[in-house]
């Protein structure tokens, strides 16, 4: 099967999120399982290419009134192709959606003539059997094909899946961008665009795509709720048939104690002894004295937001610091979190570090050298540090949401089964009495060691993804057929 993915970020060549591990791995699994597959992205600034070759010099694309001319250039790796949609006047901008301010005012007609190109490369190139868009920047995907293209014989019985990443991103414009995007009027229309007077590209994907889906089972159910919904609960609830999640793969090559090159040790589920050096390497790193390497160590690695709940540690602070546990952070974000955990590292500098930044290196330092990792998420679509914290051995606290809720399962200290704990109530309370079981788990070493060899055994590898949707393609296209 030929599929074409539409994507604003992949990696290794683009990266804010999540959105672009799926966008660089998923492709690289399916190809495994022998399909062909290509993958549409903007030629953004921070993208470095090596033997690139030009497929189109200039590329007629279409928008509102006028007429643009990007290029494209591709890569390719064994059954993956990668297009690029070149214009500097739109991609060659310092980050890939905004300013610390905000949005990059022109974000729509950005992505709309991305969509547009996505759409001409797939009629005079590539020719795939399904589209794969992610996210809002694609959605102009099945919004153009099932309107402006919906008469192209070559592509009008293409079927379309739509993941939604994180519902909370919608891109939402106000209604003259449909001029500008060269879409019918008719689409600011309860039934179509129109979201509070706004136009609202997610919800057209939703809308008009044959498929969607979300990056775990349990954000598939939560975004249908009012809590979780951002205002689309009901048309996701209208359309729950053509709704599923599938949980994220991760690629273990770069995430795995074995091998991984950041670690002061390597280690592995029959000898985990190195974990106690990258314990040891991580407290140094942190400037943290060696008197905290007989106690627990909790390791964050976050956006230090709201949405990643940083409010419950703020609220929890005093409580937490009254445990017998030193903490290890490294984020970026909000403000008033990022000074929160100042003040905590300068209040409490023998048992609290913190870096504000995102590094690479000092991530899979603290997957290693953690006891106990922290995600008291309040909504979380998939997450992948539990993940790697599992692999490593480092047992998760999570907040029993998304893909957390799928990927981790409480321990039983009865029993040994499970690979962490887990919290449902969206409180510090509730937050402080995961956190204190998992304290009182660790004194006790003989329980800790099987509750961290569950963890290690655990496989989130794409292989498992990949078949679930290379089934999904094949279901859509056969019901087009039809």
């Amino acid at each position: 099967m030929k599929i074409l993915m539409v994507a604003s970020e992949a990696v290794p060549f683009s990266k804010t999120g999540g959105l672009a591990d799926v966008a660089g791995a998923l492709p690289q699994a399916l190809a495994a399982l022998g399909h062909e597959v290509a993958v549409v992205l903007p030629l953004h600034k921070m993208t470095r290419l090596e033997g690139a070759e030009t497929r189109f010099a200039s590329l007629t694309v279409p928008l509102g009134a006028q007429a643009h001319f990007p290029s494209v250039q591709t890569v390719s790796c064994p059954g993956v192709r990668f297009y690029f949609v070149g214009y500097p006047l739109f991609y060659d901008r310092a980050a890939l959606y905004g300013t610390p301010n905000g949005d990059y005012p022109d974000n729509a007609e950005r992505f709309g003539l991305f969509c547009r190109a996505a759409i001409e490369i797939a009629q005079l190139d590539f020719h795939p059997d399904v589209f794969h868009c992610h996210d809002w920047q694609s959605a102009l995907v099945p919004i153009l094909l099932r309107t402006i293209y919906a008469a192209s014989p070559a592509l009008a019985r293409r079927p379309v899946l739509f993941t939604i990443h994180n519902l909370g991103y919608q891109g939402l414009f106000r209604p003259e961008v449909l001029a500008q995007l060269g879409l019918p009027q008719r689409l600011l229309a309860i039934d179509g665009l129109e979201f509070y007077g706004k136009v609202n590209l997610l919800k057209g994907g939703i809308v008009y795509s044959d498929a969607i889906n979300t990056v775990s089972r349990g954000y598939a159910r939560e975004i249908q709720t009012e809590e979780y919904g951002f205002g689309l609960d009901g048309l996701l609830r209208h359309r729950s048939s053509a709704l599923s999640g599938i949980l994220n793969g991760v690629d273990y090559a770069p995430w795995n104690p074995a091998t991984d090159k950041f670690l002061a040790a390597n280690y592995t589920p029959r000898d985990p002894s190195g974990k106690q050096n990258c314990k040891k390497d991580l407290l140094e790193a942190f400037g943290l004295g060696a008197e905290n390497l007989n106690r627990p160590l909790i390791g964050i690695v976050s956006r230090l937001s709201a949405q990643k709940g940083a409010d419950l540690i703020a609220e929890a602070a005093a409580d937490l610091m009254a445990e017998d546990f030193s903490l290890v952070v490294l984020g970026s974000g909000d403000a008033a979190y990022e000074e929160l955990f100042r003040k905590l590292a300068k209040q409490y500098p023998q048992k609290v570090g913190i870096k504000i930044a995102y590094d690479d290196a000092v991530a899979h330092k603290i997957e290693a050298g953690a006891d106990l990792f922290l995600m008291p998420s309040r909504y979380e679509p998939c997450g992948l540090n539990q993940i790697y914290s599992l692999k490593y051995g480092t047992v998760p606290v999570v907040r029993a949401t998304g893909g957390l809720d799928d990927t981790v399962e409480p321990f039983d200290p009865a029993t040994g089964k499970g690979t962490g704990f887990k919290f449902a109530e969206y409180s510090s309370r509730a937050m402080l009495a995961a956190i204190r079981a998992a304290l009182a788990a660790y004194r006790k070493p003989e329980k800790w060691r099987k509750l961290m060899a569950n963890g290690m055994a655990q496989d989130f590898s794409w292989n498992a993804s990949a078949a679930q949707y290379a089934r999904l393609y094949e279901t859509l296209a056969n019901a087009r057929r039809a």
